[in-house]
């Protein structure tokens, strides 16, 4: 799928090294087609390496897509350089009379903290209410899939047992074998998650309006959708790169915290070991059935009348 992005954007002279076709604007303008909007609320801290991460993603499909990158008003990024977030990064207040195809609320390092207590929550949530009318669909990972089940369902999220960290790759199962979204996905399926909290199988069974469609042994919850599949929530993290991990891992060893080494990622659980990629390929699946079948399938041609 060609992705148009900024020409300026560092995400693209990545993925074309990688072969992956990236169009410009200016080049898109002049095909008589409509391409879907996406537009991306990116809240992880390193911008620019999650940006690369979910274009690559979106990648995979004939779809042509138009991105669009959303940072928060009420709160300023510590780790992206600010003339990186005012050359390509717009506001609520910018696009908020906008609508989309879709959406994708990334995860966001304040899980420790409850949802209330983060600084931008009020910003999120009005976020939240306007998809309702903006977005057709929308894509929530980690942290922005606790959040959005807990604003739009009241599912909690809830601190893994003696708050540890559970960090790895992990094989899940089906819940849902039939469900579009993982249409062509093997019975067992790799995915890495990164969190100290939880949403509990049991929480997300009592709510009528969500469908359980992929679980771990291990890892608990990960897929999850709302009836209409206008709403998809991840827990897990299917973008990272080879290296996330390990750089998570690293640092944290780097602070001192009491770290295990992330399960099933370096080869016999050495950290000086090249970590085996196992979930690009489930990865890639995953978000193209999402633009497939809950986006360009079902999306009106004319936005204003979303």
């Amino acid at each position: 799928m060609p992705i148009n992005i900024d020409a300026q954007l560092p995400a693209r002279s990545v993925l074309e090294m990688e072969n992956i076709f990236v169009m410009s604007r200016e080049h898109a303008i002049h095909q008589d087609i409509r391409p879907l909007r996406i537009v991306i609320f990116n809240l992880m801290p390193m911008k620019i390496e999650t940006e690369t991460q979910l274009l690559r993603l979106l990648s995979n499909t004939p779809i042509q897509v138009d991105v669009e990158l959303l940072q928060t008003a009420t709160h300023t990024p510590k780790h992206t350089p600010q003339e990186h977030l005012l050359q390509f990064y717009n506001t609520f207040s910018d696009i908020k009379d906008q609508r989309y195809d879709g959406m994708i609320v990334t995860g966001a390092p304040v899980e420790h903290l409850p949802f209330e207590a983060v600084d931008y929550w009020p910003e999120l949530c009005e976020i939240f209410e306007w998809t309702k009318k903006h977005v057709w669909s929308t894509f929530h990972i980690c942290w922005g899939a606790q959040a959005g089940l807990y604003y739009h369902y009241g599912v909690p999220k809830v601190p893994l047992p003696d708050k540890r960290k559970l960090s790895g790759v992990y094989a899940h199962r089906l819940m849902d074998p039939i469900h579009p979204l993982v249409r062509g996905m093997d019975d067992a399926f790799w995915v890495p998650h990164s969190r100290y909290t939880e949403v509990r199988r049991q929480d997300v069974e009592a709510v009528p309006a969500l469908r359980m469609i992929a679980c771990s042994q291990e890892a608990g919850v990960h897929l999850v959708s709302d009836v209409d599949c206008r709403n998809i929530y991840a827990m897990g993290h299917a973008e990272y790169d080879r290296e996330t991990l390990a750089k998570e891992y690293f640092r944290d060893v780097r602070k001192g915290l009491d770290i295990q080494v992330p399960c099933n990622y370096f080869p016999e659980d050495d950290p000086k070991r090249t970590p085996n990629m196992c979930w690009r390929g489930a990865g890639s699946l995953l978000f193209s059935n999402w633009l497939n079948y809950f986006v360009y399938q079902e999306t009106p041609y004319d936005l204003t009348t979303l």
